[in-house]
């Protein structure tokens, strides 16, 4: 944070989250920690949380990150008075909010409870979700004042001028590349939290459903969707539920598969080593190590070419 104003604007945002649940009028939030307690004493299993709790923290201390998203910076609702309301990871308008440093998240399923409809599901989405949220959580941030308010100029290995410029243009919508640095980093973070999911899905013996949504939510949780699931919109659900499916194969389409390419074109053979270069590029936001890598294989100046939009430093006004 660059001057004691953006401070204590910023801590006056993260001193209130009202602002975010009121745009959910129909859902109770209340905290990750609540939330696994209450369906503990309500009879759930919460180990597969637990579990891979411990092995996220393990994994994002060796990418560098000391401290993960706190459950108390995590809000989690249910107990909907929407009918039919239908939750996890794809409900929209959630997620983790930088400016209030919280995320918020959806139990996975029918949300009219304060338990989950499939308690296996939802947990395994609730550890999905607060995983790759601890990522943004502990992604490189640089804040300054413009005209009385915080503005990010920096998260991860992206950035933005005061003038709205952006370092990277959005991909077209047709794309199965990416150029844009926000889906490399967004996808990053989902398929490291997902291969973690996976992890702890596989330890807590929790098999894939026969249902075809549950399957398909169920691969999508652990990253293991293939190409013909998402090939077109599903249609085997409806109402918030097939909206929600909507939702899931829009994003691996968008997002995941286009980041599975990027690895595919820029380190055939070394996939995982540049997956991990990125995420400890993106936690420490020094983009040094990934340019030298990117490099040595690409030739000098590669991370620019590949990210850099052609106007980014073109001034915002002309004499």
């Amino acid at each position: 944070m660059v001057g004691d104003s953006v401070a204590a604007s910023l801590a006056a945002l993260r001193a209130d989250t009202a602002t975010l649940t009121r745009r959910h009028l129909h859902h109770t939030f209340r905290t990750a920690g609540e939330r696994l307690a209450h369906w503990s004493a309500s009879g759930v299993d919460t180990e597969p949380f637990g579990t891979g709790r411990e092995s996220v923290r393990e994994r994002l201390a060796e990418l560098g990150l000391a401290k993960p998203l706190p459950l108390s910076r995590t809000l989690v609702g249910a107990e909907s008075t929407r009918a039919g309301a239908f939750g996890g990871f794809h409900h929209p308008d959630q997620g983790y909010r930088h400016l209030q440093a919280v995320s918020l998240i959806t139990m996975y399923g029918p949300m009219e409870g304060d338990t989950p409809v499939h308690p296996e599901l939802a947990l395994l989405d609730l550890l999905r979700a607060w995983a790759h949220d601890s990522l943004h959580y502990g992604s490189r941030r640089r804040y300054v004042d413009v005209a009385g308010v915080p503005t990010r100029v920096q998260y991860g290995i992206n950035y933005r001028r005061t003038n709205g410029a952006t370092y990277s243009m959005a991909d077209t919508g047709d794309a199965c590349h990416t150029r844009n640095l926000g889906v490399v980093m967004e996808r990053a973070c989902d398929r490291e939290a997902r291969r973690l999911t996976r992890e702890a899905a596989a330890l807590a013996g929790v098999a894939e459903p026969d249902d075809p949504a549950r399957r398909l939510a169920f691969r999508d949780i652990t990253g293991n969707l293939s190409p013909a699931d998402v090939a077109t919109d599903p249609g085997e659900a409806h109402g918030e539920e097939g909206t929600y499916l909507v939702s899931l194969a829009r994003y691996e389409r968008t997002v995941n598969q286009r980041y599975a390419a990027f690895l595919a074109e820029f380190a055939p053979g070394e996939e995982d080593e540049l997956h991990a270069l990125v995420l400890r590029s993106v936690i420490s936001g020094r983009t040094a190590g990934l340019s030298e890598w990117l490099d040595e294989r690409h030739g000098p100046g590669a991370f620019a070419g590949v990210f850099q939009a052609s106007d980014y430093f073109t001034p915002s006004t002309v004499p």
